[in-house]
């Protein structure tokens, strides 16, 4: 059965319901589910961290022992069972709370009560920090894992265009600039150009360093520093965030800026554009008979012309990637700012962060899909090439100017501009050019099937 039919129809989103079986890992990684899961871990290993340092139990007002190992055990052992039914616990508890930190915190609070050895150690949950230095740890770690989704999704694209820029690089066509006709280049070298795009944009996302704060309310270390001025607290916080792969961002407020993220979203943004880019492309070369779509009898193009094959897919991967973008212009312009030391607007934004990269990978699997039904059209690209000797003309002018002739632009817009030029008229043009034999022989082999400059190399 379909994955999507074990879905309700009723969700808001058709990320939940229509295309879910599209996405089904990019929404594991951003759901409800796994920002409290990583909430829950990231209290858990605080707990653990802080009680297996000496320095930090010992006090001159009581000695606490450090945690046992049976006793990390068992924290572990509550850590790796977490479950649906922790999620609807802490949900509940939340209800109550009316803060998601706070009731996960309580959650862990009620499991160490019941144990006489984890009991001595409840105190300890939670401490010295505010919840925004546990939420920037979870959306960091949400988020480069996100990015790790999505760089595996884009790079499997990118080697499907690289397979093309090689298996298309002897077809020659006709280019268009302006909408018009233009000096030839080939199938292959035009993937190529979307493909070094990619390229590069994947490299900027491997680059991203995701990062987390661990400084208390407003960023300073207050209350750690209070009760021991003895630990260097950048430093050892430094080192559990680092624990997760995660940098540490020393320098904030009671949040974490979210500079990082806006890098992030900007570079899947311009990702998203070089493949709107490509979708409105190769709608084009469908429509103008460059590329033919493989036709599936099953598939229906149109409600009343059954003669239609759409470029749906390309249609849709375009919509998708424009929402994504939409998104992250505003996460861009939002999540950057905050009222003084902190304002809460950025809790309720960040919890759309999952939407970028499900509408993106969305995205990512249409025009994928768009890209595999596809086949150059070659006896249409050579009938478009053969009535179009009119593009030489940059050629001619270009050998015209080399061989001294100061009007040679002038002389072939007169005899092309606006016009359609055959064969047998370029030919005759090229027998009557007062320029040197080694260049008419030059010209005169040349077509436009040939005239690709560099394009199979490139």
């Amino acid at each position: 059965m379909d994955l999507i039919m074990k879905y309700e129809h009723n969700n808001i989103s058709p990320l939940d319901n229509r295309y879910v079986n599209k996405i089904l890992d990019i929404r594991d990684c951003f759901s409800e589910y796994s920002l409290v899961k990583e909430r829950f871990n990231i209290e858990i290993d605080w707990l653990i961290y802080l009680c297996s340092n000496k320095k930090f139990l010992t006090n001159d007002l009581k000695k606490v022992p450090i945690i046992s190992n049976q006793s990390i055990k068992k924290l572990s052992n509550f850590k790796n069972a977490f479950s649906d039914k922790d999620v609807l616990r802490i949900k509940k508890i939340e209800q109550t709370t009316n803060h998601d930190v706070k009731a996960v915190e309580y959650f862990i609070r009620d499991f160490c009560l019941k144990d006489r050895s984890l009991s001595k150690y409840v105190n300890l949950i939670h401490f010295g920090l505010t919840s925004e230095d546990i939420n920037s740890l979870a959306y960091a770690i949400m988020i480069k894992n996100g990015i790790g989704i999505h760089l595996k999704k884009i790079k499997l694209f990118n080697k499907l265009l690289k397979k093309y820029s090689k298996d298309w690089k002897n077809i020659s066509f006709l280019s268009r600039t302006h909408g018009q006709a233009a000096s030839p280049s080939t199938l292959g070298k035009e993937m190529k150009v979307f493909n070094a795009r990619l390229e590069r944009e994947i490299s900027l996302l491997k680059s991203i360093r995701p990062l987390a704060k661990f400084s208390g309310a407003t960023g300073n270390y207050h209350t750690f520093q209070l009760v021991n001025n003895k630990i260097d607290w950048p430093n050892f916080n430094k080192k559990f965030i680092n624990s997760f792969g995660i940098d540490q961002n020393k320098y904030t407020t009671q949040i974490e800026p979210h500079d990082w993220i806006s890098e992030t979203v900007q570079v899947i943004s311009r990702m998203n554009n070089i493949l709107i880019d490509l979708s409105q492309d190769m709608w084009m070369y469908i429509s103008n008979e460059i590329f033919a779509l493989k036709v599936n009898i099953d598939e229906v193009g149109s409600s009343t012309m059954p003669h239609k094959v759409n470029p749906i897919d390309f249609e849709n991967s375009e919509g998708n990637f424009g929402f994504s973008n939409s998104i992250n212009d505003f996460f861009v312009n939002k999540l950057s700012k905050s009222r003084l030391q902190r304002d809460l607007s950025d809790s309720t934004v960040l919890r759309n962060i999952g939407l970028t990269f499900g509408y993106a990978q969305l995205g990512i699997f249409s025009i994928s899909k768009g890209m595999n039904k596809v086949k150059p059209d070659k006896d249409s690209i050579n009938k478009e090439l053969n009535n179009n000797w009119e593009v030489l003309t940059e050629a001619v002018q270009t050998i015209m100017r080399y061989e001294g002739i100061d009007n040679a632009y002038e002389q072939l817009k007169s005899l092309s501009r606006g016009k359609k030029l055959d064969k047998d008229i370029y030919l005759r043009f090229v027998e009557d050019l007062p320029i040197s034999q080694k260049s008419k022989e030059k010209l005169l082999k040349l077509t436009p099937s040939k005239y690709i400059g560099l394009a199979k190399k490139l």
